[in-house]
């Protein structure tokens, strides 16, 4: 997970991974629908507009779903509302 600014510069990282599998793979994606479209083999972009529905996911992940990578992506949610054309991107294999 990072925060890439409109020229592709990185401008943070996140420490930890996201173990995809065990955590959101079965997500319903109904309730879920930005968790839902994070994928292991793909990459996954957030743009600002989209950050405050990312968030209220978050806060309505069950806690066995959750762990540090939650925090981690609240505080990349922030560092992109901070700033402008910034994007929180999830890379997968």
């Amino acid at each position: 997970m990072r925060v890439c600014g409109g020229s592709g510069d990185v401008v943070a990282r996140a420490g930890c991974g996201l173990d995809w599998f065990s955590l959101l793979a079965t997500v319903d994606r109904s309730v879920f629908p930005m968790l839902g479209a994070l994928d292991p083999y793909r990459d996954v972009v957030f743009n600002q507009r989209q950050i405050p529905s990312l968030l209220a996911e978050l806060e309505q992940l069950p806690v066995e779903r959750g762990g540090q990578w939650v925090q981690e992506v609240r505080d990349l949610c922030q560092v992109v509302a901070q700033g402008t054309r910034r994007y929180l991107e999830f890379i997968g294999d």
